[in-house]
């Protein structure tokens, strides 16, 4: 025997074991890494870890590694490699299908079907899966399903030992499979770098090590052309429209080159134009540089530049006194609109476009209710949008209207490959005479091309936002573009009204976003400081906050708490907040069920969160027999309500809709106790608790973020961290400025230039 702390496993002795898989005590989703009770060959009983892909109890697997002693867990034998086989007993064979691997067969009906195929079982299921049917209980129909699933399973389970033989997530399996079926691996096997494709968000470096195991030419056009595309898409996440050449070559070469292999600018920018030639690529010399975008994203800037050129030039000409009209409305009104506000609502009337814009407590709402009225008057059909569901949800409360996300406005549905497609479109347009779009600094160049392109012909369109908010996650900065443009009608309020000054977050906002340090609050206020450096303290602070303090001094209950932070993993970043508010506020508890998937446990009460578009998913409308749907989007919050293990599903309430997810789409989820600023956006709190330990990323720690966190909050605003870290964010003014071109284009002038590109 072999102790856990001897040698390197190259100094280990290698051994062979042979057994069957009698239970799986731990198994990763995301790298398939697993803890497996194996009965072996000579009758002991055997602890065997590693990674072992989809793997199913009575397998019988072929296992090469060494013994090694745990500190804990004692001795286990530690696998390097693994060759399985299904089971050939008739036991085998009813324990392995009645695993949960198949939906629709239990431990009985496994025993049932292996007693009556014996060793021909797995043969039938893959060929003749209609013999099932000769058993009493399955229908024809059941008995296709489960040959389909089975086939499915056996296609999928080649896939993940080839991810795992190649050390790739075995997570991107249903992805893979979802496009490319049982062609997944000669696919991958012929072009490496198609997992580069956003759609399975793999590093470059991932592909790049599959095309050398592959024994693929470093040197060759493919490897070249997917780092130049893979450079382009990478940093449109760091909002970047375009890339200047220079700087793109610079990027591809470092990507590319190591001590063995040199790619020089001639050959990447020889990969540029043939790029170019097959349409993938557009340079051009734009705003004073010269740029290289991905087509898509040269095709959106282009187009918003001139149809939002032509809409603010638009204006409306009526055959009645506009200004007696507009007299009438405000005078008969029951809000008191100040002068600015009267010009948007002025200005909206009369022009195609119009960017109605301020901080929190200035009249935005107060203001888009009078432009309804008038609207409303002049026998204008108006639909109200939103980025988020949040977002649209707050705005209908505000203005007793019905509005929508984007993404539901236009119908969004799902195309092969991941693709989002919009029903509403050039040749399908709205029916509307204007839309008013909330949230606007959210909305990046592409969703933004899909709304004007779903305009019909002279629609207005009021734009409604907070500029000094954190720009799109997404590519483009297209607000502020907009805005310093100077192109489009653009009314800003800076106003406080006097109920707005009563709120210290209010007040301690619009401080911040001018650069001064926010003022707490005396007992009676909404604005709190607890004063925290390091991360443990803070993460305990906020537990007890959530958990005990709020809930007992304010009334409020969990659900009306939520915990924000800059960051995802370092510091009191959500990760750990998540860890801490999940044991504090939904301990595990013998009545619930719960489901791990990689380093998070998934349990029954658990607040959860989409992170991103999917229009598969299907789900119920809570109270009807009938209304369904499908689609959650990016962003959407609900409670986990049911784990079922058996079905490998779990159902998610997304306010009065029931969603349900299999087990292979829990990447698509996160728990969201705590989430982040970014994620935050187009969102109010009753009350929210803001992380700011030391050990934050600095460049996370900027104004913009503190203001765009500040304004979550509705009735309470608790800081809990290192008044250093406010003080750096409150001095730290920078806004990550990014390449982009629709500003120019919409002015003809050259554009501000913009920072370093992210190197990879």
């Amino acid at each position: 025997m072999t102790s856990w702390d001897g040698g390197t496993l190259d100094e280990r002795e290698y051994l062979i074991v042979r057994g069957t898989v009698q239970q799986i005590v731990y198994y990763n989703d995301e790298n398939g890494y697993a803890v497996l009770r194996l009965a072996a060959e000579n009758g002991a009983e055997v602890t065997a870890t590693g990674t072992f892909p989809n793997i199913g109890l009575g397998e019988e697997v072929i296992l090469t590694g060494c013994w090694v002693t745990h500190p804990t867990y004692g001795e286990q034998f530690a696998t390097e490699a693994f060759e399985r086989r299904l089971p050939t007993s008739v036991r085998g064979i009813a324990e392995y299908l009645g695993s949960g691997l198949i939906r629709g067969i239990g431990p009985r009906l496994a025993a049932k079907i292996a007693e009556k195929f014996g060793e021909d079982t797995f043969d039938i299921l893959m060929h003749e899966p209609e013999r099932l049917s000769e058993l009493r209980g399955i229908t024809d129909r059941k008995a296709k399903e489960i040959g389909r699933q089975f086939t499915e399973q056996s296609e999928m389970r080649l896939l993940m030992d080839f991810l795992s033989e190649h050390g790739l997530p075995v997570a991107l399996t249903p992805l893979l499979y979802k496009r490319l079926h049982d062609s997944a691996i000669d696919a991958l096997c012929e072009n490496p770098y198609l997992l580069c494709d956003p759609y399975y968000d793999v590093d470059f470096k991932l592909a790049d090590g599959l095309a050398m195991e592959l024994g693929l030419s470093l040197l060759s056009d493919e490897r070249v052309d997917a780092g130049i595309l893979y450079t382009l898409t990478f940093n449109l996440n760091n909002g970047h429209t375009f890339i200047p050449v220079e700087k793109l070559l610079y990027a591809v070469c470092m990507l590319l080159s190591d001590d063995d292999v040199v790619v020089d600018e001639d050959r990447a920018l020889r990969g540029i134009a043939r790029l170019e030639e097959k349409g993938r690529l557009v340079r051009e010399h734009i705003a004073g540089r010269d740029a290289v975008y991905l087509r898509d994203m040269h095709d959106a800037e282009a187009y918003l530049a001139e149809m939002l050129g032509y809409m603010a030039e638009r204006n409306y000409e009526y055959d009645f006194d506009v200004d007696e009209l507009l007299s009438a409305l405000l005078e008969s009104s029951e809000f008191t609109f100040s002068e600015k506000q009267q010009l948007a609502i002025s200005t909206a009337a009369r022009n195609g476009l119009v960017i109605l814009t301020g901080g929190p407590g200035t009249g935005k709402t107060t203001t888009v209710r009078g432009i309804l009225q008038v609207f409303e008057a002049l026998g204008l059909d108006t639909l109200l949008a939103a980025p988020t569901g949040r977002a649209a949800k707050r705005l209908s409360d505000l203005t007793g209207m019905e509005a929508k996300t984007i993404h539901r406005l236009l119908e969004a549905g799902f195309a092969g490959g991941g693709r989002t497609v919009f029903a509403r479109s050039v040749t399908n347009p709205l029916e509307c005479d204007a839309v008013i779009l909330d949230e606007v600094s959210m909305v990046d160049i592409r969703l933004m091309q899909a709304l004007i392109e779903a305009l019909p012909h002279g629609a207005r369109l009021v734009l409604v936002g907070d500029a000094d908010q954190l720009p799109p996650v997404g590519p483009g900065n297209f607000l502020r573009d907009l805005i310093t443009s100077q192109r489009v009608p653009t009314i800003q309020l800076t106003e406080i009204f006097r109920q707005a000054q009563k709120s210290d977050i209010v007040m301690n906002a619009h401080a911040v976003n001018e650069g001064q340090m926010p003022r707490p609050s005396g007992a009676d206020g909404d604005f709190f400081f607890m004063k925290r450096g390091d991360a443990a303290s803070v993460i305990e602070t906020v537990a007890q906050l959530c958990s005990q303090r709020l809930p007992a001094h304010y009334g409020f209950s969990p659900s009306q708490i939520q915990v924000l932070s800059p960051a995802k993993r370092q510091g009191s970043g959500t990760g750990a907040l998540n860890r801490r508010l999940q044991e504090a506020l939904n301990p595990p508890s013998e009545k619930k069920r719960e489901k791990r998937f990689g380093d998070v446990i998934f349990r029954e009460g658990d607040r959860v969160m989409q992170v991103r578009n999917n229009y598969d998913i299907v789900w119920e409308r809570e109270g009807s027999d009938d209304e369904t749907g499908t689609g959650v989007f990016n962003g959407d919050v609900g409670e986990l309500e049911r784990i079922y293990p058996q079905q490998e599903c779990l159902v998610v309430r997304f306010d009065d809709r029931l969603a349900t997810y299999t087990f292979d789409m829990l990447n698509e989820l996160e728990l969201a106790y705590a989430v982040t600023v970014h994620k935050s956006q187009g969102s109010e709190f009753d009350a929210v608790v803001l992380a700011l330990s030391d050990g934050l990323p600095r460049r996370l720690l900027t104004r913009n973020i503190l203001y765009t966190a500040i304004t979550r909050a509705k009735r309470l605003l608790v800081i809990v961290g290192s008044q250093d870290v406010v003080a750096y964010m409150v001095n730290n003014n920078q806004k990550g400025r990014r390449y982009s071109a629709l500003k120019a284009r919409l002015r003809g002038e050259r554009a501000a230039d913009a920072p370093e590109i992210a190197l990879l």
